[in-house]
Parts: structure tokens; C-alpha cells; sequence
């Protein structure tokens, strides 16, 4: 297993700034981090050299809105967002980033009133198996996050996800498995890690208040045993968010502190993970 730390509980971009914040991830035991690549204007081959100085892989995440969504009836818009889809993947080449992971199937907090039709499955296969072909020649991989029912509308389940992952039918398009999401939609977390199957390509980490996981409500026994029997043993990522970022804040809906500090909560957090794995190997 390979663990990461998303470095969206700092910032929506890296920069030079929160170099620092990466070496002491490093120094805690991490093995990468997950990357936010919003900001497409960076430079990301330099931030990818300064990363592998520290000797740190990378994973990212990014997201898909309103004005680039792949799967609007307009097919201007769903062009954009393949556009874009590829200009992240082209960021992701130039860091050294495996997996690109995140809701960039559709725009994230844009509801239609009902659940996905006909034609928006379609128009999101068609968007996705483009930005997979795009995503095998630059030698990355796809992670797809289904999101609850109060983020998005088009894939709430892992059996969403890796339903639309089978039909693109590409092998650079996989899902990601969230304990966040899951705690939401899944009737059972043991069924939703193994609907991925060999299409489970990364793993956030993520608690029922997004704090230091291990400290609350998860059934975390359940996701431990599930992962362990599914074989998974790529990369397994902690997400968390703070109060750090107004816009993240905002977007995840966090209003109030609930850890000490952020490195105590990736210092606990990987400790945690790190025993649990322990426990089932």
C-alpha cells in the first residue's frame, strides 16, 4: 500500500508556500500527495521536480462546473469540459502525477431535479472515453469518485461509478472508492469496494466529520476487512478539510474546527491507516 495525504486540508493550489507543509509530510511517513489542480496555469513540471526532490509520488484531483460540464445539452459545454479534462491530464503528466481522481464526470453541485437521464449517461460516456484516450498517452490513469446524493446528481454509488467505468471501456478509466460517500449512499461498504473489482484504482481515506479518521462514526472495521479482501494495494489517500481555504470551506460545508492542527491530524491519520493495513496483512 502506498499512502498519500490530500493537500486540499492547505490550499487549492501548490506552491512554494506549502513546499514546506510537503517535506514535513514526507518526514511524518508519507509516501505522496494528492495534489489539487484547479489552477491550470501553474507551473507543474517544476512543482513535480521539487516533489520528487523530497522523494514524494503524486496523485490529483480535480473537479468539473457548470460552464464545462460533460454531461450538458450543450455540446459546446461538454466539449469544454473534455478540453479541460485533458489540459489537467497534461498538468498531471508535466507533476509526475499517477491518477487523476475527482467528480470531473459532471459539474459537481449542479442538481437538474432528478436523477440522470438517458441522454446524460450517454453524453458522459462519450466525454469521459474521449479524456481516457487522451489520459492513456500521457500515462495516466483515471480514478472516477461517485459523489452523495447532496454533491451531484449523476453517480451517487460505487456500483454508478464502476458501471460508467465499464462503459467506457477503456483501461486507463477506473473509480475511486470514498469511506465519506459510502457512509452516505451504501447500503453495504463491503459490496461497494468490491463492485470496482479490477476497476478500483485509488482509495480515499476520509471521516464522517472529513476530520482525522479513526475519531469518528465509520465503520471502519467494515472498510478495512473490504479493501483488504477486495486485493486492492494501490494508492489509499487521506482526505480531510478545514477551515484553511473560505472556498473549500464553503464547498464542503465546514463550519467549524474539528481537529487540533494539521499535521496532527496526518500524523494520526496515517497512523491509523497504517495499523489498520497492518492489522489484515
Amino acid at each position: 500500500m502506498k499512502y498519500g495525504m490530500n493537500l486540499l486540508l492547505w490550499s487549492g493550489e501548490v506552491t512554494d508556500e506549502l513546499l514546506p507543509v510537503c517535506e514535513q509530510l514526507k518526514e511524518v511517513g508519507f509516501d505522496g500527495v494528492e495534489m489539487p489542480l484547479f489552477n491550470l496555469d501553474l507551473d507543474y513540471a517544476k512543482i513535480g521536480k521539487k516533489l520528487d526532490e523530497l522523494g514524494l509520488g503524486r496523485t490529483g484531483v480535480t473537479i468539473r462546473n457548470e460552464e464545462d460540464n460533460p454531461i450538458s445539452c450543450d455540446p459546446a459545454i461538454r466539449a469544454k469540459g473534455v478540453e479541460l479534462n485533458k489540459k489537467t491530464l497534461d498538468c498531471c503528466a508535466a507533476a509526475g502525477v499517477e491518477t487523476l481522481v475527482g467528480p470531473y464526470h459532471s459539474a459537481i453541485g449542479l442538481f437538474s431535479g432528478n436523477g440522470p437521464t438517458s441522454d446524460e449517461w450517454k453524453w458522459g460516456v462519450e466525454s469521459m472515453r474521449e479524456t481516457a484516450e487522451y489520459a492513456q498517452s500521457v500515462g495516466v490513469k483515471l480514478g472516477i469518485e461517485a459523489l452523495n446524493r447532496f454533491e451531484c446528481y449523476f453517480l451517487n454509488t460505487h456500483a454508478d461509478s464502476t458501471r460508467f467505468a465499464r462503459e467506457v471501456d477503456h483501461p486507463a478509466c477506473g473509480i475511486m472508492y470514498d469511506t465519506f460517500h459510502a457512509n452516505i449512499e451504501e447500503k453495504s461498504v463491503t459490496e461497494a469496494v468490491h463492485a470496482g473489482g479490477d476497476k478500483l484504482y485509488h482509495v480515499h481515506i476520509s471521516e464522517n466529520d472529513r476530520s482525522t479518521p479513526g475519531t469518528g462514526g465509520i465503520n471502519w472495521k467494515e472498510n478495512f476487512d473490504a479493501i483488504a479482501s477486495s486485493g486492492y494495494d494501490g494508492w489509499m489517500v487521506i482526505e480531510a478539510f478545514g477551515l484553511a481555504l473560505p472556498e473549500i470551506a464553503a464547498a464542503t460545508k465546514i463550519w467549524r474546527k474539528m481537529f487540533t492542527d494539521e499535521m496532527t491530524l496526518s500524523r494520526e491519520g496515517l497512523a491509523f491507516m497504517k495499523s489498520e493495513v497492518e492489522k489484515r496483512s
